[in-house]
């Protein structure tokens, strides 16, 4: 399911909203969902000039300025185009910038972790995903953040959902440090596999019995996971059936557990490591 053509801007917008009602939970960016939806509404419509590649990326990713002809301001994000994704043999081609807005999705339908806004949009090298630019520190990683206690929970949470989507890339660099001292985790490409894939550094969670508070969210969105729901149909436009069912099953599989995954055989950190 290659993205030749990006979703509407309007229909993009959309299911953004109706994930955020069916559970009234999602992370907010700015702290009001009137804010947060300016923000999806900026990274759908603002004027988009190309300010340069991303460093060290291994699928094409470019920084871009967002022009809102509103009031002048300028936000920055990261443009990931379909046509600048580098061909994976156990991935569909062209589909990672889907899996980027559908992992966002998820974390919407959650109330966690902390993702960026993300949509789908046009831009000047054609479809891809647009997730607003964290200004974050630069040296700091997920290696040299998890001895802070007051990332502790945090990093529980983005143990969950990895093991949720299937994330089969969650490197220490890719969990940010904003400049205001909020965490913010990225890169969500490698996701939904139908295979399991699981592939993260945050091990130290294992067994760990899954605190109720965030059982209760998981359960939340198990509700949500029957085939005709509102929120299966959004995600269909994005994965595929057997992706779906795959999430379901890995969901169901963790709440009746009851406890975080174990360190399963085999490789299960990502190369590199940061």
């Amino acid at each position: 399911m290659v993205l030749k053509h990006a979703l509407e801007p309007d229909e993009v917008l959309a299911q953004i909203r109706t994930v955020r009602l069916l559970n009234k939970a999602g992370s907010s960016f700015y702290g009001s969902p009137q804010e947060d939806e300016q923000v999806s509404i900026a990274l759908l419509n603002g004027l988009m000039e190309l300010q340069g590649l991303m460093p060290w990326s291994s699928n094409y990713t470019f920084l871009v300025s967002l022009g809102q002809l509103a009031d002048q301001t300028k936000l920055l994000a990261i443009y990931k185009p379909c046509q600048g994704e580098r061909p994976l043999w156990d991935f569909p081609d062209g589909t990672l910038c889907r899996r980027e807005f559908a992992s966002y999705l998820v974390s919407q339908a959650l109330g966690w972790p902390s993702i960026p806004p993300t949509v789908l949009r046009d831009g000047p090298h054609g479809p891809g995903s647009v997730q607003l630019f964290i200004d974050a520190e630069y040296e700091a990683h997920y290696f040299n953040m998890r001895d802070d206690s007051g990332f502790t929970d945090e990093f529980r949470r983005v143990a969950l959902f990895d093991f949720i989507v299937n994330n089969a890339d969650r490197k220490g660099g890719h969990c940010l440090k904003a400049k205001d001292g909020r965490l913010w985790v990225i890169d969500h490409g490698l996701t939904f596999h139908t295979d399991f894939k699981l592939r993260t550094v945050i091990w130290e969670f294992c067994e760990e019995a899954i605190p109720a508070t965030l059982l209760k969210d998981l359960q939340r969105l198990q509700s949500q996971m029957e085939t005709s729901s509102e929120f299966c149909q959004i995600l269909s436009c994005l994965i595929s059936t057997r992706e779906i069912q795959a999430l379901k099953k890995r969901l169901d599989r963790l709440i009746a557990a009851g406890r975080l995954p174990e360190l399963h055989p085999g490789r299960n950190i990502p190369y590199p490591p940061v």
